[in-house]
């Protein structure tokens, strides 16, 4: 218990750090924070950026994309309620025995959706401490041809909790629609039209939902004692990351450019939003994904949702025309099939 009330000290001291780092912005901590009510409020408006609020928003999302590659989002109107039980529901699941859990064990003959026990899934050639449950938006037979075939099938859900398949699937809804109007904010930051990232390039986007469990830093050493990282260093694939940590752990660290790891504190009410290797190309450099990775130094078992919001899956991703222009007038990146990247990855990420 004392152990436990220390930690939950440090968590309040370094609430305050943070409160002070957004206040001040020199210390090494991720301080860019975003309130895009104002963006929400015009999202269905293509001459946004005519709005002063509007404008500031997309300053503050450039700012942040520009130099850190992650920031927090508030004022997205997920309601607290939600974004609770997306966590509790998660957490419930993972409790469950494991002869439950393997019910919907992750396979190739499910698209590689479904459940991976701990060191289940590999980053960088190491097992990763964490077990979860891989979501994606279903492909059905023949959808994408060739391309498609790997990631054919539905999601399997769990028959316990049960009101779990209604409560995720409600959260990816909107999960959808609030990436597709951060995207728009994103689009005008880059200097194009609020709707560039829709169409051809993510006008039916593809989506991933991972949902994590870490165990506490004991329990990990007792299980894994060559391995307490939760999760190893990685960028993420596609476009935008939103993700919904637990309230109470710190555990998700960025690489800064300074090479140092920092912590991502959990902050009550927001996202932790990053960018992905598609913007990257999109962008044609001017936006860059930054290395992170998960280390639970708690006692408690700490769960994550972890929403990834992608191009369409056979969209040929490339610089834009406008973002080339903005850097020389020469394309860094050549074209690469969004699909095709996401299935190299998860051909190599699981055991199975």
């Amino acid at each position: 218990m004392r152990h436990l009330h220390a930690h939950k000290h440090k968590h309040r001291f370094l609430r305050e750090a943070l409160k002070i780092a957004f206040e001040i912005h020199d210390l090494p901590l991720i301080n860019h924070l975003c309130n895009i009510s104002p963006l929400l409020d015009k999202c269905d408006d293509l001459n946004m950026d005519k709005d002063q609020r509007v404008r500031e928003v997309v300053t503050l999302l450039d700012q942040a994309c520009k130099e850190a590659g992650f920031f927090y989002v508030k004022g997205h109107r997920i309601s607290d309620s939600l974004i609770k039980k997306a966590r509790d529901v998660t957490r419930n699941f993972f409790d469950l025995p494991f002869e439950e859990k393997v019910k919907i064990k992750l396979s190739s003959a499910t698209g590689f959706r479904g459940y991976q026990r701990l060191a289940e899934n590999i980053t960088e050639g190491r097992p990763d401490n964490h077990e979860a449950i891989d979501y994606y938006r279903e492909v059905t037979a023949g959808m994408y041809g060739s391309l498609g075939k790997t990631m054919e099938g539905t999601n399997p859900w769990p028959e316990y909790p049960s009101d779990f398949r209604q409560l995720m699937e409600e959260y990816v809804s909107q999960l959808k629609d609030l990436s597709r109007n951060i995207m728009r904010g994103i689009a005008l930051a880059l200097g194009g039209p609020a709707d560039a990232f829709e169409g051809e390039r993510a006008g039916y986007p593809f989506w991933v939902m991972r949902l994590i469990g870490y165990p506490g830093s004991s329990q990990a050493e007792d299980e894994m004692q060559d391995n307490v990282i939760g999760c190893g260093a990685h960028t993420d694939y596609g476009l935008l990351t939103l993700v919904n940590q637990d309230s109470e752990i710190t555990a998700l660290q960025v690489k800064n450019k300074s090479g140092e790891w920092i912590d991502v504190l959990p902050v009550e009410g927001t996202f932790v939003c990053n960018i992905g290797d598609m913007l990257k190309i999109l962008s044609n450099g001017i936006y860059q994904p930054t290395l992170h990775r998960v280390i639970n130094t708690s006692p408690e078992y700490r769960v994550s949702v972890a929403f990834f919001y992608e191009t369409n899956f056979d969209a040929p991703v490339e610089p834009m025309p406008f973002c080339v222009e903005r850097t020389g007038g020469t394309a860094k990146y050549g074209a690469v099939i969004y699909g095709e990247h996401l299935v190299s990855k998860v051909l190599t990420n699981f055991v199975v």
